[in-house]
């Protein structure tokens, strides 16, 4: 089938940031014998305006939205995390293509108030939304009109090409990178915890406590020198919900930390990841598999294995298709087995 995808490509970093979740959804449809299409909203606005101003271009970005829409003739319309294309563009886009599926793709948390109201518009519009939060957070949504669906954080198997888990010789023995610091307090538990293991181990805490920020390539070397990192989320409690980070780790062979109340226990096998309640609790499992590594490689073992055959690019994107377009499962999706592809619940 013929695919628009909008989303923002990052035409204009070069190669600086590293891969996201869109470009990973683009490459399975691709194994999935879909034809893509990318339109790129933010980097049009940009071309589009006057100095490159991209503020300045929303409006001819929406023009040329419309314009793609003719030309592609799209079975399917996924949108994903644009601020550009405006609801009543997509409405228009009802009225030309009647036949066409819209759907939109989110992986920003719900806690971000700005986020949930972009889901909450695109709702009433759309035929269905896709969230990386499960559908017992999601139900705020419910009745605006779109079916509801829960995606996780997809492995791409061209780009988590490390296997940490076979790995004895790494400088890092623990690892937690973030810059971002709005809605959260995670950095109260990463310092306790670096205080905690000063002295006792190699904690790199890129973003945080004045060591810089890594991205892109840099990024994905520090990924390959980690033995154990930690996937702290800026709120925890919601079903499910999880930055790319746990795929990124999870892919790579990289044994991981996460908080019990995202009830990932009801997919993930167990030993896999390494679950903790309180800062006590992560602090004495990081001790247990720092002094255990053979314990440390085997359950990076179980995950990476899990996530790489489970949650890989081309699982995802075949069960976005399947879910947008009400057909049958192809597979039994570890994520979608308490749900029809209709989004009615089993």
């Amino acid at each position: 089938m013929k695919v628009l995808h909008v989303d923002y490509d990052r035409l204009r970093t070069y190669g600086v940031s590293r891969i996201s979740w869109a470009e990973k959804l683009k490459y399975g449809l691709i194994r999935n014998n879909h034809y893509v299409r990318s339109f790129s909203d933010r980097d049009v606005a940009a071309f589009e305006a006057p100095l490159g101003i991209r503020e300045l271009g929303k409006k001819a970005a929406n023009k040329r939205f419309l314009e793609a829409v003719e030309g592609v003739d799209p079975d399917l319309i996924i949108i994903g995390h644009t601020d550009i294309i405006s609801i009543e563009s997509l409405k228009r886009v009802r009225q030309r293509l009647p036949n066409s599926v819209i759907i939109h793709c989110n992986c920003d948390p719900l806690f971000v108030p700005s986020n949930s109201e972009r889901i909450a518009a695109f709702a009433g519009v759309v035929d269905a939304v896709f969230v990386t939060t499960g559908l017992r957070d999601m139900q705020r949504f419910a009745g605006l009109g779109a079916r509801l669906y829960y995606i996780p954080n997809p492995v791409e198997p061209s780009v988590e090409v490390l296997d940490n888990s076979q790995q004895t010789d790494l400088d890092i023995d623990l690892l937690f990178c973030s810059n971002a610091t709005k809605f959260t307090k995670r950095l109260e538990m990463v310092k306790a915890v670096k205080d905690a293991v000063d002295g006792e181990m190699n904690f790199k805490t890129y973003g945080s406590f004045g060591e810089e920020p890594v991205w892109g390539r840099d990024y994905d070397q520090a990924l390959s020198k980690t033995k154990m990192a930690l996937n702290l989320n800026r709120q925890e409690g919601d079903q499910w919900y999880t930055s790319d980070r746990m795929s990124q780790l999870g892919g790579n062979g990289i044994l991981q930390f996460a908080h019990s109340s995202g009830d990932f226990q009801d997919y993930v096998p167990a030993e896999t990841l390494v679950y903790f309640d309180d800062e006590q609790d992560l602090i004495t499992k990081i001790r247990e598999f720092h002094h255990d590594d053979d314990k440390r490689r085997d359950w990076a073992a179980r995950a990476r294995n899990f996530f790489q055959q489970e949650l890989n690019s081309t699982l995802y994107s075949r069960y976005i298709v399947e879910a947008a377009m009400q057909l049958p499962f192809s597979h039994d999706y570890v994520w979608a087995r308490n749900i029809h592809p209709n989004g009615t619940a089993k």
